[in-house]
């Protein structure tokens, strides 16, 4: 089951979404023309005077991935899968810093000191968390004109950073540090799996250990301690965890990341909800708000598989769903590119030009085509994002890198808007 497609009709204005069967025979027999490639739209040849049935969009925002699924009544008729890239935008803004010092740390001339113009703006975001409110706000304004959107709902979702780590955490308890009250042993089971840490042994008596020997100045932090069987526990004694397991690197990395679990991807949602609640509401439509309890009882009591867009579609008040689609459209923030007209080596110094006309023969870098190949050694039809070279001569970035395909045979059917597609 696929995804419904969108209609418009001759003056844009968005129609109930149908089948894929029905646009094909629009299409076929040339009442419609193709719109847009991603999402799938067509666009009527006359006008259409209709009164739609309205559309509900729901959102489950989350950190590296979002949800997104379109609701007709309890018919789940779209669902999209959004990947953010605010962990790219994280790694170039530290790159450019890391430049900017050494520039700075080369021309060592006195500057005078600079403080008013650091003042953030109230609300002001960090950009790798903005990103996050501004794609969202994208494809919620690209959904309100492709279909009949009459409200929007979002997982107005609240983590708490410390009960995420004590999950009985209330009271004066917040004040009394990590874990005090809680039963130290039950918590361990549930986050080492009821596992051995050490070599995965189950169904065995298993002992509280110490990653850090407190022989040797380790804590009783909840970070600090681990499960383990008596066998491991005695094998291990008194050893620091790079000793002890010093032939085993792939447990020692699985072994100190679980021990302390970062909550950086629960902090970013935090950040951003209010953000992304008051952007929703510049739309002009009803926006509701669901919590996270609430998505996970609609899925579980409608016994739905966990993804990002099933979650989004079991957002809010739900009674039933029926879900039709179960192939959603994987949605990647890409970036529009660079800006520079000259590349940098890892010390930055500029190492190779780059053209300052981005199209070649009518493409441009992040067009998705469709090639034809009809001679030579790479006879076939290819689909994918393109990589323009001034020669001519094309990669295409299809199911694997084809290499050196002639602008000849490309032709655009989707053009670059910052994002890439599958489903």
């Amino acid at each position: 089951m696929s995804n419904q497609i969108f209609v418009l009709d001759t003056n844009l204005n968005p129609l109930t979404p149908c089948k894929p069967s029905m646009a094909r025979k629009l299409l076929n027999a040339n009442k419609a023309a193709i719109f847009r490639q991603f999402p799938f739209t067509i666009i009527l040849k006359k006008e259409v005077i209709a009164n739609p049935e309205p559309i509900e969009i729901k959102i489950d925002a989350g950190s590296k991935t979002t949800g997104l699924a379109l609701v007709q009544g309890e018919k789940v008729i779209f669902g999209a899968e959004l990947t953010h890239r605010g962990q790219a935008i994280k790694n170039s803004m530290e790159s450019r810093r890391s430049l900017r010092r050494g520039r700075r740390n080369r021309k060592t001339r006195y500057r005078q000191a600079r403080f008013l113009n650091r003042i953030r703006i109230k609300g002001w975001l960090a950009p790798s968390l903005e990103h996050r409110v501004l794609t969202i706000m994208t494809w919620v304004r690209k959904f309100i004109k492709f279909a009949p959107i009459s409200s929007i709902v979002s997982e107005l979702v609240r983590f708490d950073l410390q009960q995420i780590e004590n999950p009985e955490i209330s009271g004066i308890e917040y004040q009394q540090g990590e874990l005090q009250g809680y039963e130290v042993r039950e918590y361990l089971l549930e986050k080492w799996n009821r596992k051995c840490a050490y070599c995965g042994a189950e169904n065995v008596p298993l002992q509280v250990e110490h990653i850090h020997p407190k022989s040797k100045g380790g804590s009783d932090r909840i970070s600090n301690l681990a499960l383990a069987c008596e066998p491991c526990n005695i094998k291990k004694g008194v050893q620091s965890i790079t000793d002890f397991l010093a032939k085993k690197p792939d447990v020692l990395k699985k072994v100190t990341a679980q021990a302390k679990r970062p909550l950086k991807d629960a902090a970013a949602v935090n950040s951003t909800r209010w953000a992304l609640f008051n952007a929703l509401r510049t739309t002009g439509l009803p926006v509701t708000t669901g919590s996270g309890g609430q998505t996970k009882f609609n899925r579980v009591r409608l016994n739905l598989v966990k993804t990002h867009w099933v979650d989004a579609a079991c957002v809010g008040q739900v009674e039933n769903l029926e879900v039709l689609t179960n192939k959603p459209l994987l949605i990647k923030a890409t970036g529009h590119g660079t800006r520079q007209m000259c590349r940098t080596d890892k010390y930055g110094f500029p190492s190779r030009h780059v053209p300052r006309c981005k199209f070649v023969k009518g493409f441009q870098t992040g067009d998705i085509v469709k090639a034809i190949v009809t001679s030579g050694k790479k006879i076939g039809e290819y689909v994918g994002r393109v990589a323009v070279r001034s020669t001519g001569s094309f990669n295409i970035s299809a199911s694997t890198l084809i290499q050196g395909i002639s602008h000849k045979y490309c032709k655009t059917i989707h053009r670059k808007d910052g994002y890439s597609y599958e489903f």
